[in-house]
């Protein structure tokens, strides 16, 4: 492997949603800096079940019901 070109690779802080900290190791900041996340595992519809309804940004939903309305969707 060649030297110096690889991402120093060190343990970082990672702050959920619910305020729990958690260590893991990444390339993302310095040693020991916190990452503050807005979505995770807690929150996110994907692995909580998919609890929250869909967002209709721009009508898009709307526009694709209206017209495959016949098709019995």
């Amino acid at each position: 492997m060649k030297k110096d070109i690889h991402p120093d690779y060190h343990i970082i802080d990672v702050k959920l949603v619910d305020g729990t900290v958690v260590q893991m190791k990444s390339t993302w900041g310095g040693e020991g800096e916190q990452m503050a996340l807005d979505i995770d595992p807690s929150v996110h519809p994907a692995w909580t079940g998919g609890g929250t309804r869909l967002m209709d940004t721009g009508g898009r939903v709307s526009k694709f019901k209206n017209k495959y309305a016949g098709l019995g969707f």
